[in-house]
């Protein structure tokens, strides 16, 4: 299973090492020179390269069929042809065309089990494919940022409904929310000084509903991996909330310190806050590889959000630069430590299957048996 998966996650892995190289050159901070192309194409590598291969891989493994796997192949190649200046329109054209195709992913598990929290990321998937259109249209990316941020929180929130199972009597409102976030996206292109509050606006209404019911609130209380998910979680929603709150109040957000706070607060403060509390459970059900909690998972998280913090309140909000390059170097230190602690669990944790580094603790490697109407391969730990 891991070799027949792992091709499908190694460009997306790439695209994240590169995009981080990237953040980097932009920061003007020591970097490997891989390209000068880079900090040109950083943030699509990194959302689409990086995000979207990951959430094409999971949503593959849902569907069950060999098809499913188009996606994630169409975007990791796209991700990784848009570096060179040769293959750029053709890497650009397959993020187009694997956006599309995790969109019809999406459709096909909305037919297998009707489900509103599969709607919820196929709208996410449809924002991602019009992002991709848009820039192989040449529409520069900051004008594309919200339908980057609609793809992500929209993929995010359906698989919290999906996965974790919010706490929650009805999906309608996450739906609600998910169909005005949509529809007020090409708003904030036509018209940003109205669409992007609007945006806002809608944003903040989701991420207010979904830390509320959140099953999180509880299992903070809890221990182990339980309680270090749901630190990430609200976390991550925190973030969310700040990033809602500059589309709301700084008007139109397309340059200087409010974009590089909207930005990073949603990619580095909500994603990746995300991708690391479900990073221990997704990642052992889709490679089939054994992947023990380990405390250790603390370090890179604290550091991505004191780092985080750093950034936005001393180098954007108030102008020290010094606090914007050493907050962003230590943002990249945090995404590698997380790997690093992935990778030490992994090959420290083979024969120990489901064990956590706590002996009175066992973590299930692939979490408990699915409710009946999830289409996920495993249920994210509460």
């Amino acid at each position: 299973m891991l070799v027949r998966r792992l091709p499908f996650l190694l460009p997306g892995a790439v695209a994240l090492v590169l995009g981080l190289d990237a953040g980097l050159q932009l920061l003007d901070v020591p970097a490997v020179p891989v390209s000068t192309r880079l900090p040109d194409v950083h943030g699509m590598l990194l959302v689409l390269g990086f995000v979207g291969t990951l959430v094409a891989v999971e949503r593959a493994v849902a569907l069950r069929r060999r098809p499913g796997h188009i996606a994630p192949a169409l975007l990791g190649a796209g991700g990784l042809l848009v570096v060179p200046p040769t293959t750029a329109r053709l890497g650009q054209s397959l993020l187009v065309a694997g956006s599309v195709a995790l969109a019809l992913v999406h459709v096909a598990l909305w037919k297998r089990r009707r489900d509103d929290a599969v709607v919820v990321q196929a709208l996410g998937a449809v924002l991602a494919a019009g992002a991709a259109l848009l820039w192989l249209g040449s529409v520069p990316v900051p004008r594309l940022l919200p339908w980057l941020v609609g793809f992500v929180v929209l993929t995010i929130a359906g698989e919290r409904l999906e996965l974790a199972r919010i706490d929650l009597a009805r999906d309608e409102p996450v739906l609600l929310a998910g169909v005005g976030l949509a529809l007020s996206t090409p708003a904030t292109l036509l018209w940003p000084a109205v669409g992007q509050p609007v945006f806002g606006l809608v944003l903040l209404g989701l991420v207010g509903w979904l830390a509320t019911h959140d099953v999180a609130r509880r299992t903070v209380r809890s221990t182990g991996l339980p309680r270090f998910a749901a630190a990430c979680l609200l976390a991550g929603y925190a973030w969310l909330t700040v990033a809602a709150g500059v589309l709301v109040l700084a008007g139109p957000v397309l340059d200087g310190p409010a974009y590089d706070a909207l930005v990073h607060t949603v990619f580095l403060g909500f994603t990746m806050s995300m991708v690391m509390a479900h990073a221990p459970v997704i990642l052992p059900a889709v490679l089939r590889v054994p992947l023990p909690y380990r405390s250790a998972l603390y370090g890179p998280a604290a550091l991505l959000q004191v780092s985080l913090l750093v950034r936005v309140a001393g180098g954007d909000a108030r102008g020290w630069e010094p606090a914007l390059r050493i907050g962003g170097a230590l943002n990249v230190g945090a995404v590698l430590g997380l790997v690093g602690v992935l990778i030490w669990s992994a090959v420290s944790g083979r024969g120990r299957r489901g064990v956590s580094d706590r002996d009175d603790e066992p973590v299930p490697a692939t979490g408990p048996p699915l409710p009946p109407r999830s289409t996920a391969p495993l249920e994210v730990v509460r």
